[in-house]
């Protein structure tokens, strides 16, 4: 009795192989007339018997999946997913075999497949397609996951796309593996031109230079970090999902490993100004002018924040510190203007609460004195401003009622023509 059983175990085991290589043969065979279909419902059939059977059929079965489901491109994104987890389970079981028969193929077909998907995502960029540029790389990523610039690069047109829930998934990602992006690039001097060149890598470069003798004064530069801008956007993802404790912490974060990073530091200012909180905006923002007291644009940031909250001599110094740094900086300018005209409200209410008295009289006149040198002190912030912009039809219409105001009728008649020359252009470009 014990002989027969183990008779019928080996034929249970033989009936079983036959059925493997069965199944394998009925994917290979639908695969040779192009029919995907069938071939992808053979693997079906087949993957209940994977663990059954022997490495070198499942190294086989594995790579028929595959081809089956990428189907030369036409298969689903789930079927291509598989086909690069199947090519995956591949190359890691030759690998632990030692006998790389379909590894080369694979390699192959995910070469084949890595073209394909960058193409299909720079056309999707050149149509505005962004959502479906963001799955093409991130498909090239999961090929090639050593090549974290592409799912950095999914990322960033899921978040053209607005697809946030996407986007976050993919910064998370790349903050977690401690992503950078800040890649050494290969530069040299191209002989028969003067012109520095780039190089995709080190090795084409020094060929270049030291075989070729084509280039010389060879460097390398290492690019700029897009730590800032990954957080920045988890951060501001966070923001918009009302997760501000989330952003925040991203951004202590963040600052904590690059405590000198202008970049992070302004980042979060903002995630503060889009949460209201005004006050640590404005802490912020003078810390960041601490650290880059040249920069115009931080010191004009403060003081739009400096009128917005009442203060205007504080705004003034502001403005003025950034018209210092940058003669050329036009809204600062007509923010200063704004800000010296704004006084005149309270001037107006004034002079129209008084009286027919004597005393009302005399103090009518030095509040029309008052008004009439607020004007003089602004007039030139507005005549730079319109130079600098000469289509400010802002800074012209409030000169043309400075000048009425004042009595300077030539100014006035010149400063209407101008208006009515820039709306008739704004008319005409419309």
């Amino acid at each position: 009795m014990k002989k027969l059983m183990t008779l019928v175990l080996l034929l249970t085991v033989a009936s079983m192989s036959f059925a493997q290589k069965s199944e394998v043969k009925a994917i290979e065979k639908a695969l040779k007339n192009l029919n995907y279909a069938d071939a992808k419902s053979a693997v079906s059939a087949a993957e209940g018997l994977v663990g059954n059977m022997d490495d070198k059929i499942k190294s086989k079965f594995y790579f028929l999946k595959a081809q089956s489901l990428y189907a030369k491109g036409a298969g689903t994104d789930a079927n291509v997913d598989d086909a690069i987890a199947a090519l995956d389970k591949l190359k890691d079981l030759e690998s632990s075999m030692g006998k790389l028969k379909y590894t080369e193929e694979a390699n192959s077909m995910k070469l084949e497949m890595t073209r394909s998907f960058l193409t299909k995502a720079n056309n999707a960029i050149s149509n505005k397609n962004f959502k479906e540029a963001a799955k093409r790389f991130e498909k090239v990523y999961k090929m090639s996951p050593q090549d974290t610039i592409y799912l950095y690069y999914a990322a960033s047109s899921a978040v053209n796309a607005q697809d946030f829930d996407n986007a976050l998934n993919y910064y998370l990602d790349l903050k977690n593996m401690g992503y950078t992006g800040a890649s050494m690039n290969y530069y040299a001097i191209n002989k028969d031109t003067g012109e520095e060149d780039s190089f995709t890598n080190k090795s084409e470069r020094d060929l270049s230079v030291k075989i070729a003798k084509t280039h010389n004064n060879p460097e390398d530069r290492r690019g700029d970090s897009k730590t800032s801008e990954i957080v920045k956007n988890i951060a501001l993802i966070y923001v918009s999902q009302n997760k501000n404790e989330k952003a925040l912490g991203a951004m202590a974060d963040a600052r904590a490993e690059n405590p000198d990073d202008l970049g992070l530091l302004l980042s979060e200012a903002n995630v503060y100004l889009k949460m209201g909180n005004r006050d640590k905006f404005k802490d912020l923002m003078e810390e960041a002018t601490e650290k880059d007291p040249d920069n115009a644009e931080l010191q004009y940031n403060l003081g739009v924040l400096a009128a917005d909250g009442g203060n205007p001599e504080e705004a003034i110094k502001y403005y003025e510190k950034a018209i210092a740094i940058n003669p050329g900086y036009t809204d600062a300018y007509n923010n200063l203007a704004v800000v010296i005209l704004a006084g005149e409200s309270a001037i107006v209410e004034e002079m129209n609460g008084l009286g027919n008295s004597a005393a009302d009289n005399r103090k009518y006149d030095e509040l029309k004195d008052k008004r009439s040198k607020l004007y003089e002190t602004a007039i030139p912030y507005l005549v730079k401003s319109l130079d600098l912009r000469s289509s400010n039809i802002n800074a012209a219409k409030t000169l043309m009622n400075i000048y009425s105001a004042l009595g300077e009728t030539a100014k006035y008649k010149e400063m209407k023509a101008k208006v009515a020359a820039i709306e008739a252009s704004e008319a005409g470009n419309n």
